[in-house]
């Protein structure tokens, strides 16, 4: 296992963190928030066009065929600045959603579509207490003579309010756990679904309420096999989590540097406050978090592209250790920069709620090492579980 970007990948490195600086910097950030939709759509397009929402899809689905490290250090940089785009709940999350349970003819039209930008994807994961898959599906899916119908609430559905298509995973009635697991795509705008976008904590990714009143779905809307995507899901919403950390450590990194830069300039007794001994403690053990979580996000990006069957537990220590460390960091760095650090005009609080929000996303850092302990405890090889 390669565990060094190769030099291809830091050219993606290096043009993402210079297009984003140049057009996703802390004013235009603000400025997006304000946007329909809360990002920026210019923005979006631009990001469509240079082919980031085909980087990690295949040749024939009209991507550019790379891996998910190529698309995890997107993700970083993008933390870096907090960038306000349905790029997350597209091409991280309802991408290998599809990939994973989708027959090749869904599949193929699909991701095609992800590629070119056609298809700006919603998933709805959650029930209303926001508990991750399984237990928190809480969508039925019911079969009819001619098709299926789907009935139920769905909750903290990321960009929902301007998705072209939701995908839904819902649940065969009376089925529990993993069983009788499907994964439905409708248009967003089909009979029966309202969508209630909500006010968050993080102003930098939306969500919403999505409410499905018996919304008629046709059988090639269902993904793969009615009621067997358990599996599937699985594998998909651990690259998602692994995607997630990669963001979360982006943010991480650019904390670090907001708050080094800050306390060699705030000065107190005459001297800068970053001279203090206390002070580079606190810095210290924010760098050692931010490099110890470097090492779990992209060893975790590495397997996998490499090593489907350490999925599972590298996917739950990368989400659980690069959340933690990123709402750590951000927490110093809020008492750090003292009281400019709690007004809206600084932009540390933006962090500050993107790392509480981002930890809660696709099972908190705390359930995340519960699946670890249940997963040790088990005895059994590595397995994609949920």
């Amino acid at each position: 296992m390669q565990f060094v970007h190769s030099e291809e990948q830091r050219l993606i490195r290096d043009s993402a963190r210079a297009l984003l600086a140049g057009r996703a910097g802390p004013a235009q950030l603000r400025a997006a928030l304000s946007e329909p939709g809360g990002y920026d759509p210019q923005l979006w397009r631009t990001l469509v066009e240079l082919g980031w929402t085909g980087l990690a899809l295949p040749e024939d689905c009209g991507g550019a065929g790379l891996g998910w490290v190529e698309l995890c250090i997107l993700q970083e940089e993008q933390g870096r600045l907090l960038v306000a785009s349905p790029f997350f709940a597209t091409s991280a999350l309802a991408a290998p959603l599809i990939a994973a349970s989708a027959t090749e003819a869904q599949r193929r039209a699909l991701l095609t579509r992800i590629a070119r930008g056609e298809a700006r994807m919603a998933c709805a994961l959650n029930g209303t207490d926001g508990r991750p898959p399984p237990e928190g599906i809480t969508v039925s899916l019911e079969t009819h003579a001619d098709g299926f119908t789907l009935s139920g609430v769905s909750d903290f559905v990321i960009h929902a309010d301007r998705a072209d298509l939701l995908l839904v995973l819902a649940r065969t009635p009376h089925a529990q756990d993993a069983d009788g697991i499907s994964v439905v795509v409708i248009p967003a705008a089909s009979a029966g679904v309202t969508i209630h976008p909500h006010v968050m904590l993080d102003l930098t990714r939306p969500m919403s309420r999505v409410e499905l009143n018996g919304v008629r779905v046709e059988p090639q809307r269902v993904l793969g096999e009615a009621g067997a995507a358990a599996a599937a899901v699985a594998e998909a919403l651990d690259r998602a989590r692994i995607a997630l950390a990669s963001e979360a450590l982006g943010g991480a990194e650019r904390v670090l540097e907001m708050t080094t830069a800050y306390v060699k300039e705030r000065m107190q007794f005459g001297r800068p406050i970053g001279s203090f001994q206390a002070i580079k403690h606190r810095l210290a053990d924010m760098m050692i978090e931010v490099e110890a979580a470097k090492s779990a996000a992209w060893y975790a990006a590495c397997v996998a592209d490499e090593r489907p069957e350490e999925l599972a537990e590298a996917a739950a220590i990368a989400k659980s250790y690069c959340c933690d460390a990123f709402f750590d960091c951000a927490a110093n760095a809020i008492q750090l920069h003292g009281g400019i650090g709690f007004t809206w005009e600084h932009d540390v609080h933006l962090y500050f709620k993107r790392a509480r929000a981002t930890a809660m996303l696709l099972g908190s850092p705390a359930w995340q090492r519960e699946r670890l302990v249940r997963h040790f405890a088990s005895g059994a090889a590595p397995t994609p579980v949920f």
